[in-house]
């Protein structure tokens, strides 16, 4: 049985996350509905912002501004209702209140739909970050970089389902309940367990556990040099799959792996790296990049790091932030980095998008598509080729990617989220395309852009006023400070974007969302 809370024309259904207005879905995304649910729950009571934030964003740390978003969003959604904007009251320092209609809570049959991941058919896993015990928060890299790279050789089963490492990450620091991890993730097993480095030796402990029961299925200690970290990692892999019921044919397949360096001190700086390009910004970057070239001049045969120096440079032409690199230099690292071995899902899908950005459509398809098939499990591929599908004008197919991509990830970065919003946008389902964005944690300039566009299209001119305000303004605080010219409150903001689309009609699509929120040009 779901519980149904009915107040004035509205009706909230618990079981399907969704606000309904007499029988119309109401354009919300999830966490706006969560919050509304405990609010109309408690209604007449005060809840504090801790206890809201804790129901909308489980077991992650976020900024309050993100409670303020989605707060103004329920808003909007009552505002045109006589007295509706002040259904919600706000506490200063405290929290916020529903004194809105009388709430009546009935329960209904359980609704088909639910917001938790789809069941898989295969055996579906998620390795928790490794608890470094070293007694140093700087070596935190170390043991965030063996998880990842777990992950990443699990993946490469086609008979399991494991969750990216972006969702596992979610939990880094916690000590969360595994049935918790399991509900969450969608996952029937879940990995944990501790690095500990003590000069050139580590100790890793590691244990698999059944995220519907909690218990233990196996558990090991590994003592090693650290220079046998890669064969380590292997024999971790093959023993949590041979773990798995049913597995065990699995295990036994050879990890066709060469030995991706010989020098710990070069695999050091590629988690150095690694680490810091995930920081997204102009300085860290750089700063990566440099990391991973200093792993090459080390180990000139160490082919993630010559893909990683390409990565960095893709991000930057992607993110429009001032570099020195070229194309050109990338090209010829991933090209370096498949020669050495050319059997790397992630230097295919880089290659993919440099590809795009080179506009050799054709070839960056056939490399998206490699690197699918040598790692079905890689959510930010699929993610990546789901956004670019819609700059090829076939947002139909970017749907289906980006829902596997999320199921992949089910607690997926901002970007998916927008991946998914443009998509609904080229379908010209705004509504849908609105609730997309509003999953989002927070905004950036191009989260604002688009509702703006969102908005627009289906004549909400205030509100689409209002947000293409906040894109021009961040977007020319962004230009000025990479040093470019700024153009006024034009389309010339957003030109550089829509110059993805291939088709011209999609373009014009794009910047007439623009238009019509109040851009010139």
């Amino acid at each position: 049985m779901a519980t149904i809370h009915q107040f004035g024309p509205f009706r909230l259904d618990a079981g399907a996350e969704t606000l309904f207005r007499e029988s119309e879905p109401v354009a919300l995304g999830r966490r706006a509905v969560v919050l509304l649910r405990l609010l109309v729950e408690r209604a007449g009571s005060p809840v504090s912002k801790d206890a809201l934030m804790q129901a909308a964003w489980p077991g992650l740390a976020v900024e309050e501004s993100n409670l303020t978003v989605q707060i103004a969003a329920l808003r909007r959604a009552f505002a045109d209702i006589d007295g509706g904007a002040s259904w919600i009251e706000t506490l200063p320092r405290r929290g916020y209140r529903y004194v809105g209609p009388a709430v009546a809570s009935v329960s209904e049959p359980s609704s088909p739909v639910s917001s938790a991941p789809a069941p898989s058919d295969k055996p579906s896993l998620a390795v928790l970050p490794l608890s470094n015990l070293s007694g140093d928060p700087a070596q935190d890299y170390f043991s965030d970089g063996i998880t990842g790279d777990i992950i990443a050789e699990l993946s490469r089963f086609r008979s399991l389902l494991v969750v990216a490492r972006h969702s596992s990450f979610a939990y880094k620091g916690q000590t969360p309940e595994i049935k918790r991890v399991g509900r969450e993730l969608g996952v029937r097993y879940v990995a944990e367990g501790s690095v500990r480095t003590i000069g050139s030796r580590m100790r890793v402990i590691i244990q698999l556990l059944d995220a519907a029961s909690g218990y233990s299925l196996w558990t090991e200690r590994y003592d090693r040099d650290l220079e046998d970290i890669f064969a380590l990692q292997d024999e971790i892999v093959r023993a949590i799959v041979a773990a798995l019921p049913g597995r065990m044919e699995d295990a036994g397949r050879e990890i066709a792996r060469r030995k991706p360096t010989s020098s710990i001190t070069a695999y050091d700086l590629v988690l150095l790296g690694n680490e810091r390009w995930r920081q997204l910004t102009v300085t860290a970057m750089a700063q990566a990049r440099d990391y991973f070239r200093s792993a090459v001049a080390l180990d000139p045969q160490y082919a993630r790091a010559h893909v990683n120096i390409a990565w960095t440079i893709v991000c930057d032409v992607f993110l429009e932030s001032p570099t020195t690199a070229s194309l050109e230099e990338a090209r010829s690292e991933i090209e370096t980095a498949l020669d050495i071995e050319d059997g790397d899902a992630w230097s295919h899908g880089v290659f993919a998008q440099l590809l795009f950005l080179s506009r050799d459509d054709a070839k960056a398809e056939i490399h998206f598509g490699r690197a699918l098939a040598l790692n079905p499990n890689d959510a930010d591929v699929a993610a990546v080729f789901a956004n670019i599908l819609v700059y090829w004008g076939r947002w139909r197919e970017a749907l289906t990617w980006i829902g596997t991509a999320k199921r992949l990830n089910p607690f997926p970065p901002n970007l998916y989220h927008w991946y998914h919003a443009l998509a609904l946008y080229s379908g010209r389902e705004y509504e849908q395309a609105v609730k997309a964005v509003m999953e989002a944690r927070s905004f950036d300039r191009w989260s604002h852009g688009l509702l703006a566009a969102c908005y627009a299209q289906i004549g909400r001119i205030d509100e689409a006023q209002a947000e293409a305000d906040a894109f021009v303004s961040q977007r020319r605080r962004e230009l000025n400070a990479n040093g470019r010219a700024v153009p006024a409150r034009t389309l010339d903001l957003a030109q550089a974007r829509a110059d993805r689309y291939r088709n011209p009609s999609d373009r014009e699509h794009f910047l007439d969302g623009l238009r019509k929120a109040g851009l010139t040009g």
